[in-house]
């Protein structure tokens, strides 16, 4: 995973070139990237449009954003793990609102965490929306590095750099602490052993109170929090035959445990912990069901070798958790399918199945579209999880299992204590490791040194390719940028409403056989075993342009019901939303799209803009958007329209049925106020969400690509 190479690799925290230091600091094109924000390094993510653009000598712009001062206190209890400490920061985060916004950490707290935890926290900082989660460097940050490796005299001359510019954090001194926009606290203390979910990273449930949440889900109406089911339904079993023996299902059954991702996989204490809490459950007589899917995904091969080396990951491939790969796996719904038994269980009883993930996102429908509740939590307890099969139980009072005796074993039995994590971690977790996995990071492996590279200036098309296409971008761009064109006559292609994620915009999991995507690689003589998933194709534009608003869990109001679909209004066919934006572009009709709050919230996903803008798409109007997203509408020419505060839709009386029409003035400005003209006669105003001078001229010229491809012509 890249975040794991910055962290072991790459990452200088300060430069030396020419007897100039200055500070280390990083862009990239996954959200996560700011992982690196726990070393002291300033990093953030951008879309990959924004990277190509640096990548070919422009720079990358800011609006310089409100820094928030988040003061942790206190210090953890020996049961919270890194996961625990960083769901209750995101859910705190989340309350107070920071999107948009830089966060700092500061305080006595500060110096609680080690290295891997401030990078745990750093990582899911896309979960609580700000731009990046900044650790300054400190004592911890010094002895981390020294124990990985830096050369002793780099580290001297880097402290007294960060010293002398005043970026050193002194633990000793916290009376002079930088002043900030917002200031918000934290107590250690108060975080307790939870996981997050069933839909959102935000909601957090503390695990003791696991059980009674998860059965309050089934009886809400459906929602973030609910799936509304009857209560005479809830207690419903369904049994399945899988490899010789029966089983039971019901509401809460696991049938997904993964551990994996970038947040935690950096993170030796967990990941031990997760190893020796299997090897206790293995020489307890524990196992898990074989129906369950389960996986492991290490961030990086220094994972691996601290796993084997410490001796737990047999025990961990004794319970299932096999290593698959190195990458996102699971985290972006590229797992192996559920089998035919557990999917017609889930069918025939409409049970609401569980999986549970180490990762960092746990939206309907990412892991698989027949999993409706999803929570992330620390590998450990993952690995609970998966033993007990489901997540309607009771740690403290009900049994995980029994061993060959029957004697019930709980997890307070086979948890790991800090001491042993730590005494494993300190014999394994070492620096000739570190020295030794460095010195062949760029030694590749024979695969990736038999990879055929042709010598030609241009990219040599496949044309037969189904994975990488000429994209059509380009297919009607001027040499010099025309004037901007009024939206008019716009019809409205899908009324969303909150908190609409990338993942339901550009999903990135397995193509279902029966989406646009699918009959168009059937069309090319591919099988469903051949169609791969969609983060796959991502070179595919004709692939991804058919998947753009594909999630089956994507809920438009013209339709009521989750479904990938929309209404055509010229004709009232209901179809599928590839299908009738087509039919709109025959037309030659302008399409919008209606929002609620946190718009585009989630992965920096830029096919989350470029699939709607090859759908024939002008604008977006929502309440707010998630900052990347935002920018990833603006880098494809796509206006981000804001609704005044305190308005929406609903509010305004609109209900997606009109058309819409408005005019952008000459001198366009950032957060300048335009009116929009509806068919039924209402006018109202609008914010044009563009924060600079930059936005609005890369608006101008169509978008980031457009001007690029202007610039170099």
């Amino acid at each position: 995973m890249a975040h794991q190479v910055n962290l072991e690799y790459l990452s200088r925290v300060v430069f030396e070139e020419k007897d100039l230091l200055f500070p280390d600091s990083v862009i990239g094109t996954d959200s996560h990237i700011t992982m690196v924000n726990g070393l002291g390094i300033l990093g953030w993510g951008v879309g990959g449009i924004e990277t190509e653009a640096v990548m070919l000598g422009l720079p990358a712009s800011l609006t310089l954003p409100e820094v928030v001062g988040c003061e942790l206190t206190g210090s953890s209890n020996p049961f919270v793990t890194s996961i625990d400490v960083v769901l209750g920061i995101t859910k705190h985060l989340r309350q107070v609102g920071v999107a948009g916004k830089f966060v700092e950490f500061f305080g006595s707290g500060v110096s609680q965490l080690s290295i891997v935890d401030r990078t745990t926290i750093a990582n899911m900082c896309p979960e609580y929306g700000a731009i990046l989660s900044f650790f300054p460097v400190d004592n911890v940050t010094l002895k981390h590095l020294e124990h990985t490796g830096f050369d002793k005299a780099k580290l001297k001359s880097m402290e007294t750099y960060l010293k002398a510019v005043k970026l050193f954090r002194n633990d000793q001194d916290n009376s002079r602490e930088p002043e900030y926009s917002q200031v918000i606290q934290i107590n250690l203390n108060s975080i307790v052993p939870s996981v997050s979910g069933p839909k959102r990273p935000q909601d957090r449930v503390a695990l003791t109170d696991m059980k009674s949440d998860f059965q309050a889900c089934l009886n809400e109406k459906v929602g973030f929090k609910g799936f509304q089911i009857a209560a005479e339904k809830q207690n419903d079993i369904v049994s399945i035959h899988y490899e010789g023996s029966e089983y039971k299902l019901s509401h809460g059954s696991v049938v997904i445990a993964a551990v994996i991702s970038c947040t935690n996989n950096c993170n030796p204490s967990v990941m031990l912990a997760a190893g020796l809490l299997a090897k206790k459950a293995v020489e307890a007589g524990l196992h898990v069901k074989p129906y369950i899917r389960t996986s492991l995904s290490p961030g990086s091969g220094m994972v691996t070798h601290y796993l084997s080396s410490s001796g737990v990951l047999p025990y961990l491939s004794k319970l299932g958790f096999e290593i698959v790969g190195y990458g996102c796996s699971t985290c972006v719904g590229n797992t192996a399918p559920l089998s035919e038994a557990v999917l017609n269980a889930v069918k025939q009883g409409d049970l609401v199945t569980c999986g549970v993930l180490s990762g960092n996102k746990n939206f309907e429908g990412r892991l698989c579209d027949c999993v409706r509740a999803n929570y992330l939590a620390s590998p450990p307890l993952v690995v609970a999880y998966a033993i007990a099969g489901t997540v309607n139980i009771d740690f403290q009072m009900e049994p995980l299992g029994t061993d060959p005796t029957g004697r019930n074993i709980y997890l307070h039995d086979i948890w790991p204590s800090r001491e042993e994590v730590h005494q494993i971690e300190e014999e394994h977790v070492v620096l000739s490791m570190f020295k030794a996995l460095k010195e062949k990071t760029e030694m590749g492996n024979k695969r990736w040194n038999s990879l055929e590279v042709p010598d030609s200036v241009l990219f040599p098309w496949d044309l037969k390719s189904t994975y990488i296409r000429c994209p059509s971008f380009f297919d009607k761009l001027t040499k010099e940028p025309v004037a901007l064109q009024p939206i008019e006559n716009a019809h409205v292609l899908l009324y969303l409403g909150d908190s609409v994620t990338t993942d339901h915009i550009s999903p990135a999991g397995s193509i279902a056989r029966s989406s646009p995507a699918a009959k168009y690689l059937t069309n090319r003589g591919l099988t469903p075993r051949e169609f791969n998933s969609y983060g796959a194709r991502r070179g595919n534009d004709a692939v991804m342009t058919r998947g753009t608003f594909a999630n089956i869990k994507l809920f438009n109001k013209f339709i009521g019901k989750p479904a990938p679909k929309t209404v055509h209004f010229p004709s009232g066919q209901t179809l599928d939303v590839f299908e009738a934006a087509e039919l709109y572009q025959k037309e030659g009709i302008p399409l919008i799209i209606l929002a609620g709050k946190k718009y585009g919230s989630g992965n920096s996903r830029d096919w989350a803009a470029k699939g709607p803008y090859l759908l024939g798409v002008k604008a977006v109007l929502a309440e707010s958007y998630e900052k990347i997203h935002k920018d990833h509408l603006i880098g494809i020419g796509i206006a981000p329209l804001q609704f005044l505060p305190g308005e929406n839709a609903d509010s305004l009386g609109l209900s997606g049925r009109e058309t819409f029409s408005l005019t952008f003035p000459e001198e366009l400005s950032p957060g300048v106020t335009l009116n929009i003209k509806t068919s039924t006669g209402k006018v109202f105003s609008v914010i044009a969400s563009f924060e600079n001078d930059v936005e609005i001229t890369l608006f101008k010229h169509g978008g980031l690509l457009n001007f690029v491809a202007r610039k170099f012509s």
